[in-house]
Parts: C-alpha cells; sequence; structure tokens
C-alpha cells in the first residue's frame, strides 16, 4: 500500500548494511564546511560563482591569444570572448553535458550575426538605436519558448551593444565570430572539465544540508529547555531553524523533479516520504520544546529532555537506531510524572510535552534509518507510485511570484485578442520604455546610452510586480554607490598600469557577484560595478572617474523607473490580484491534500501521494510568501498588516496539512455508518475550500456560500470511536481527526478575514460586517425565497432587457434580483421566454443578480439617472 506501516521492513536485517550503504558525505560526522551547506543547499550559489571564475579566465585569457593570433585589437579580442564567458555562466546551467555544449555552442552565431549587422550601418545612431529597442523586446518575446530561445535574445542584444560600444567594423567581423566561436569551445571544455554537471551529486550535497538543518534544530531545542536563557531570543533562534529546514526539504523535493537525478523513482518518492517524516518530527520536537518554555520543567525531567536531544544533534545519521534508547529514557520519565496522583498541573503539562517529544524522537529514528536503508528496500506493492514532482525550482531556487502572475494572465486572455497578452504583454513594456529611455540617456551621454536600456532590461527580468520592481530599484542604486566606492578604493590600490592585477579584479568581482546573487541582488550589482570600475579605468581619467560613475546610476535609474512605470500602465498586473491568485493556489493545493485523504481512507487500493499532495501546499506557501511581501512593513495598527496576518494562518494551516498527510495514510477499517461520516467531514471541509476558491474568483460568496464548520462532525465521529480498542491505527486515526478539527479552525478563522462567511454546522452564516458582505446576504435571500415579491419602492423607473444563454437557445429557468447600493433587495422577476421587466425602481447604482439554474449565479451594475426613465440591459450568461 502507500503507508508506511506496508513498506518493506528496513530494521534489523540492514542495519549494519545501512550505514555502510550511505554517502559517506551524508551520513559522516560533523565537518567543519558544514554552514557553506547549510546556508547554501546543493552549493548552488558557490557553483554559480565557481562557473564565473573559470568562464570569465578561459574567456579573457582565449580572447587575448586570438587577439594577437589574428592581428586585431587586444580589446576587441577580450570583449567579444569575455561575452561568451560571461552569458555561459550567468545564462547556461544545464545539468547534463550535451544539453550544455548545445547552448553555449550555438551562442557565437546570434552574437556576431548582430555584430555584422550594427558594423554595416556605419554609426548611424538612429538606426542603432531602433534596432537595440527591437533586439531588446525580441528578447522578452523569445524568452517564453524555452531556454534556446531566451539565450538566442539575449546575445542578440548583448551583440548589438558591444558592437556599438567598440565599433567593431565590417572587416574585423569575420575574425570577431572566429574569436567568439572559439572561446566558446574553450569555455564549454573547461566547464566540462571543471564544472561538469552531476546532479546526483548536487542532491546528495543538499540531503547533507538537510542534516546539517536538523542538528540545528535539534541543538535550538537543547537551548530553549536552559532554564537561564532568554526565551524570547531561544524563541527566535528555534523559528529560524524550522523554517531553514522547511526551505532544504522543499529543496530537495525540486531536485528530485530534474533529470539525471532521481534514476529509480520509487526510491526518490520513498526519499520524499522518509524526510517529510522526519521534517515533521523535528518540527513537532521545535514547537514542543518552544512549548516548554512557557511554563516550569522538573528538574529531572528537563535532564532527560536535554540528554535526548543532545543525543539527537550528534549522533552519527549511519546509527540513527540510537536514539531509540534516549526516546525511552525521555518516556520514562514523562510517565513517572502522569502516573503520580499527586503530581501539579504545571508538571503533568509539562510531561504529556516530554512524551510528545519522546515519541517523536522515536519517529525521526525510524524514519532517518529507513531513508539511508532505501538501496535494500524495494517498492513491491501494486499500490505503490513512482516519485511524481510537486516543487519546480526556478534557477534552483523555490519559485516566487511567477507562477500567480502567469495564472492571472492566462486566466484573463482566454478568448479574442487578449490571447496575445500573455506574449506581447513584456516585450510592449521593453519596447516603450525603451523607446523613452533611449532620448534621454542619448542627451545624458551619447556614447553610453545603453545603461538606460541595461536599466529596462534588468528592471523586467525576473519581476512580476511593482513591488518587486521597487525593490529590484533598491537594490541596484545601493549596489552602484558600495560598488562605485569599493571600486575606487580598490583602483587608487592597485592602479592603473597593472593590467593582470585590473584582470584579477574584474574576474573577483564578477566571480563574487555571481555567488551571492541568489542571496541578494544588490550583492551582484556590487561586484559588477567594482568591475566596471576598472574597465573604465582603462579609458577615463580619475578627474572624470565620479562623474561618469553618476553618469551610470543615473541612466540605470531612470531605465528602471521607466520600465516600472510602463508596466503598471500598460497590460496592468495589479499586486492585490496577484496576491489574490497566490491565495487561491494556496486553496487549491490544500484542497488536494482533504481529497486524497478521503480518497485514501474510502478507496485504499488506489495509490495516492499524500505526502506530495502536503509538500505541494509548502510550496504554494512559498509563493504566497513571496508576493505578500512588502516594499515597507507599516506599523501595527493599520491597514497593512492584514495581509501578514493570513499569511500566519496558512503557515500555521500547513503544519496541520502536514501532520494531517503523515497520520491520514492509513487503512482504515471503519464500519459503513462510520466510515460515512468520516467521508462527510472531509467532503465538507473540501466544499467550504472551494467555496473559498470560488469566492476568491469572484469577490463575493456565490449562493448561499459560506465556510461550514466541520469541528462539530469530528467530535462525534471521535466520540463514536472512543469505545474502539487503542492501538497503533486508532493513534494515528485520532490525530488525523484532530488535525481536521484544528486545520478547519484555522482556516475558518483564515475565510473570515479574507471575507467569507463563516457558519457551523447546520447554522446559517453570520451577517458579514462590509457594505459589499450584507449586499451579497440580501442576495442570498432573494435566492431563497423565488416566490416573495417585496413591496414596490418609491419609484417609476423600469429596468428591462433579454437573457440569452447561447449554450441553451430554448432558455433557461432564470430569476433576475435587483439589490440597492445599501444592500436592500428593491425588486426581484423570474424571466419569461428568454426576458425580464422590473419596475418602479429609483435612481441610483443597482446590482443586478442573474440566477439560472444551469449557470454559475452573474451579477452586474446597472444604473438609473432619472426617475421616469426605462433602461434597457441584456445580459448573455456563459456556460
Amino acid at each position: 500500500m502507500t503507508t508506511p506501516d506496508t513498506l518493506p521492513d528496513t530494521a534489523a536485517p540492514h542495519a549494519a548494511a545501512a550505514a555502510d550503504l550511505a554517502p559517506h558525505r551524508v551520513a559522516g560526522p560533523r565537518r567543519w564546511w558544514d554552514w557553506v551547506l547549510a546556508a547554501d543547499p546543493g552549493l548552488g550559489q558557490l557553483q554559480a560563482g565557481w562557473r564565473s571564475l573559470v568562464a570569465m579566465v578561459t574567456s579573457l585569457a582565449v580572447g587575448y591569444g586570438m587577439a594577437e593570433a589574428l592581428k586585431i585589437p587586444p580589446m576587441i579580442g577580450m570583449m567579444v570572448a569575455g561575452m561568451m564567458g560571461l552569458m555561459s555562466a550567468f545564462a547556461v546551467a544545464e545539468n547534463t553535458w550535451d544539453r550544455l555544449a548545445r547552448s553555449i555552442l550555438w551562442m557565437p552565431f546570434p552574437y556576431t550575426a548582430v555584430l555584422w549587422l550594427c558594423a554595416s550601418l556605419n554609426g548611424e545612431r538612429v538606426p542603432q538605436m531602433v534596432l537595440m529597442i527591437t533586439a531588446l523586446a525580441l528578447t522578452f518575446f523569445l524568452a517564453r519558448f524555452g531556454p534556446m530561445a531566451l539565450l538566442t535574445g539575449m546575445m542578440l542584444f548583448n551583440g548589438l551593444m558591444v558592437g556599438m560600444l567598440a565599433g567593431i567594423p565590417a572587416a574585423l567581423v569575420g575574425k570577431a565570430f572566429a574569436v567568439a566561436l572559439v572561446s566558446a569551445a574553450a569555455v564549454l571544455a573547461t566547464r566540462l572539465l571543471l564544472c561538469y554537471p552531476m546532479p546526483r551529486e548536487d542532491l546528495l550535497r543538499t540531503q547533507r544540508a538537510f542534516v546539517v538543518e536538523a542538528r540545528r534544530v535539534a541543538d535550538a531545542a537543547v537551548d530553549t529547555l536552559d532554564p537561564d536563557a532568554d526565551r524570547e531570543r531561544a524563541v527566535r533562534r528555534m523559528d529560524r531553524s524550522l523554517r531553514r529546514l522547511n526551505i532544504t526539504t522543499v529543496t530537495i523535493d525540486g531536485r528530485l523533479a530534474q533529470p539525471e537525478v532521481a534514476a529509480d523513482p520509487a526510491s526518490a518518492e520513498l526519499l520524499h516520504r522518509h524526510l517529510f517524516d522526519a521534517e515533521l518530527a523535528l518540527r513537532g520536537i521545535g514547537q514542543a520544546a518552544t512549548d516548554l518554555t512557557r511554563r516550569p520543567v522538573p528538574e529531572p525531567l528537563r535532564e532527560a529532555l536535554a540528554v535526548g536531544l543532545v543525543l539527537a544533534r550528534d549522533t552519527p545519521l549511519g546509527k540513527a537506531e540510537g536514539l531509540h534508547p534516549a526516546a525511552a529514557h525521555v518516556q520514562e520519565r514523562a510517565e513517572t510524572i502522569l502516573r503520580d496522583a499527586a503530581a501539579p498541573a504545571d508538571d503533568v503539562e509539562a510531561a504529556v510535552l516530554a512524551r510528545r517529544i519522546g515519541h517523536l524522537l522515536d519517529s525521526l529514528a525510524a524514519s532517518l534509518h529507513n531513508w539511508l536503508a532505501l538501496g535494500h528496500t524495494a517498492s513491491t506493492s501494486p499500490a505503490d507510485v513512482p516519485f511524481q514532482p510537486t516543487v519546480a525550482l526556478e534557477n534552483n531556487r523555490l519559485p516566487g511570484s511567477a507562477g500567480p502572475a502567469r495564472r492571472v494572465l492566462a486566466a484573463g486572455s482566454e478568448s479574442g485578442w487578449r490571447r496575445v497578452i500573455p506574449f506581447i504583454r513584456v516585450p510592449a513594456h521593453a519596447a516603450v520604455a525603451a523607446a523613452i529611455v533611449c532620448p534621454i540617456s542619448d542627451a545624458i551621454d551619447p556614447h553610453r546610452f545603453y545603461w538606460g536600456l541595461v536599466g529596462v532590461m534588468i528592471t523586467l527580468f525576473g519581476t512580476n510586480t511593482t513591488h518587486e520592481r521597487l525593490r529590484k530599484f533598491g537594490h541596484r542604486m545601493v549596489g552602484t554607490v558600495i560598488g562605485a566606492v569599493l571600486g575606487i578604493v580598490i583602483l587608487h590600490f592597485i592602479g592603473r598600469d597593472h593590467v593582470y592585477a585590473t584582470l584579477a579584479v574584474i574576474v573577483a568581482g564578477l566571480t563574487l557577484g555571481a555567488w551571492g546573487m541568489q542571496r541578494a541582488y544588490a550583492c551582484w550589482v556590487v561586484g559588477l560595478v567594482v568591475a566596471l570600475v576598472q574597465l573604465y579605468a582603462l579609458t577615463t581619467p580619475d578627474s572624470g572617474m565620479n562623474h561618469l560613475l553618476g553618469e551610470r546610476l543615473l541612466d540605470n535609474g531612470i531605465g528602471v523607473l521607466v520600465a516600472t512605470a510602463c508596466a503598471a500602465l500598460i497590460f496592468p498586473l495589479s499586486r492585490r490580484t496577484v496576491v489574490k491568485e497566490a491565495e487561491r493556489g494556496y486553496v487549491d493545493a490544500l484542497a488536494q491534500v482533504v481529497m486524497q485523504v478521503e480518497q485514501r481512507w474510502s478507496r485504499p487500493d488506489e495509490p495516492v501521494r499524500l505526502r506530495g499532495a502536503a509538500r505541494a501546499v509548502d510550496a504554494a506557501l512559498s509563493q504566497v510568501q513571496s508576493v505578500v511581501r512588502p516594499l515597507v512593513r507599516m506599523p501595527v495598527g493599520v491597514r497593512g498588516p492584514a495581509a501578514e496576518h493570513r499569511v500566519a494562518l496558512l503557515a500555521t494551516a500547513t503544519g496541520h496539512a502536514r501532520a494531517l498527510a503523515v497520520a491520514a495514510d492509513i487503512d482504515v477499517d471503519l464500519s459503513p455508518r462510520l466510515a460515512e461520516r468520516a467521508r462527510l467531514i472531509t467532503e465538507t471541509l473540501t466544499a467550504s475550500l472551494k467555496e473559498l476558491d470560488r469566492f476568491f474568483a469572484s469577490g463575493e460568496p456565490e449562493g448561499t456560500g459560506a465556510w461550514r464548520r466541520v469541528g462539530p462532525l469530528v467530535r462525534e465521529l471521535e466520540a463514536e470511536l472512543a469505545p474502539a480498542p487503542p492501538g497503533p491505527r486508532a493513534r494515528r486515526l485520532g490525530t488525523a481527526l484532530r488535525e481536521l478539527d484544528a486545520l478547519d479552525e484555522t482556516l475558518a478563522a483564515y475565510a473570515e478575514q479574507a471575507g467569507l462567511p463563516v457558519a457551523a454546522e447546520g447554522r446559517t452564516a453570520t451577517a458579514p460586517a462590509s457594505p459589499m458582505q450584507r449586499r451579497t446576504r440580501s442576495v442570498m435571500a432573494a435566492w431563497s425565497e423565488p416566490q416573495y415579491r417585496a413591496p414596490a419602492p418609491v419609484g417609476t423607473a423600469r429596468v428591462e432587457g433579454r437573457v440569452h444563454c447561447p449554450a441553451h437557445p430554448e432558455g433557461c429557468p432564470a430569476w433576475v434580483t435587483v439589490i440597492s447600493a445599501r444592500g436592500k433587495r428593491l425588486a426581484k422577476s423570474p424571466v419569461t421566454a428568454g426576458s425580464y421587466n422590473i419596475e418602479a425602481l429609483p435612481p441610483g447604482t443597482h446590482t443586478l443578480v442573474i440566477s439560472a439554474s444551469r449557470h454559475a449565479p452573474r451579477a452586474e451594475l446597472v444604473t438609473v439617472e432619472r426617475p421616469s426613465e426605462t433602461v434597457r440591459h441584456d445580459v448573455e450568461l456563459r456556460s
């Protein structure tokens, strides 16, 4: 089956072999470089820096050598070759050698093609500017067609920029192509030799990072139990450790989905399960330890806990089964207190938490041992499923706002000419912004007008909301200032006459910038500007350096701000809409967990991936957090923190979803009556989640939609199950029911904050507080009373029209209800032969609600300007 209870037993027979089989880099003792793995899971940032170092040194050396061999200026050779190294390091990060070779060897062709085109224009500035604007827009257009298309667009733009900057004549373009091709081949050779892609090794490093973070959680738990420790500091450290642990485990799931990583999908699925369970156990330990800081703990119990947690921190991973005795000792001390009838209430509460920590230590030991014994286990059940990706990494990082933004664009461009918006939106931003920025930058400095275009390009790449673009603007400005200061200091230190020292600083700046880019964009800008200062010094005297850097800062800033304004005005994408879509995606992911719980309990022979579904909730929460993060944090008490409160509720719900996924992954053997009760609980919770999804889609509850509480149903089922004999399966079922109840409690609070009415099971929803909710309540009342006709209000205006349905030309039974701006139901009329007629309406703006039996309800605004006029308003229903 799909439950760990039915996986092959990995305990005694393979205990010794497990330690030998586990890769030493994962299961070995602590090492001094573990902090590097913890700060950079999988070493993605370090690899980016190393790739830049190798590629830049190779390309510059080959460019200089080729320039000497072909008798061309060394600066041209190094600029052409250097672009091959720079772009191969930043834009080519494939994890197989064939894709790596295809991408790198393709770069010289579009690059030198535009070098020739630029040279053929003979320095005519207006055509060159138009060409660069076109190339920039084309780059963003090609980005939608995959990495190779994006790389082509970037090489076109960079080729035009280098061609204008270096002024390469047409007679030298052929030699420039030779330089580019040879340098690309040399970069490929050195990358295959020194930076060979090893996705499996990257996964092992990420697993090692998980071990390091697990030890940090155990160490933080020990700190929280220190009676003399600063409680607030200890709790902050624990929260930070748990957050890092979650990021690492989600990253592992993302790496499992990459090519050439998981050769055996069944083993990948088992790895995913065991790491999920280990993370859940560690989170439970951390939360229980945090709860213990709020109450007095008996000294013997505190001692047993500290010993057990220190053992968990220091036990080698290959001997994880050694944690069982420590867990048993903690449980024994806790049971001693619980058996004492005279024990104080505070001691009993502490003992309950300590016993939980003991159980979690047992679970942690089993999960880690099973993880390392994967080589001795195989999937034997027909219901087992292979690993299926639920987390898609973007540039080896967790996805941010790109997913919700793409969904918003897709939802708003499903028909007509709007279908092309996802393809032309960002190119239009780039083209219009570049057309505005080019003349301004040209007026500031005709020789370096492309700085403004660079500002446009970096603004639109990797950002989806105005907040993100303004944040990037801040990073760009701060990074430029810091880089300029550091670059000038280094320039004065090494001087202008030491070519090799200058090249070393340029390479070091780009390398360190590439290493820090994934941490903060400002880090990359600092390294880039340090390198550029050395390059500018070759042609600019000291007296002009400050002016030159000021121009660069101004041009970049203008480019960023103009691009931000264009993105906000041309096919705008509201941040609020993106936030709502991200929260809607979270709700959908959570609904999948609940539906899989129902499937697991009702159809145990079918394969399910409860842990995978819960991991998708983690990824959805990450997207919500990335788009909700404000540009400036507002003080408590103003309107801004409402979104943060909702995110906090979602984080709590995610914890309950994780626990539910593990506890519910069992075979449930209930009587038909109890099974029906369990199914009613999951169906009611799923229906509430779908109602919340519809609320996010339309902005108002649909019909009598409300969040229906399942707490009473859960408690009734628990009472029915209470006489059942105890056992592991009964305990896990009870845990699953408690998690369902807690999940419902948290989501009800979230739904209420979002604006959806909340009703207990069997009760009507309480009246919402806002005017929009009051109007919605009136609409629901109108739907529930089809035969009721309200007294005619004072007014003589009339609204009439037709209700057309293309899918049902024979006509759809429907009612039309009019609600005033105050939330009062003014009138109601049936649709007869496709027409409706409502009389005696007062002037004002009213809401027309069309409720048809075959369609979702539809609401439209209608305005009555004069007391005695007749307003025509036709409605077309959609399927």
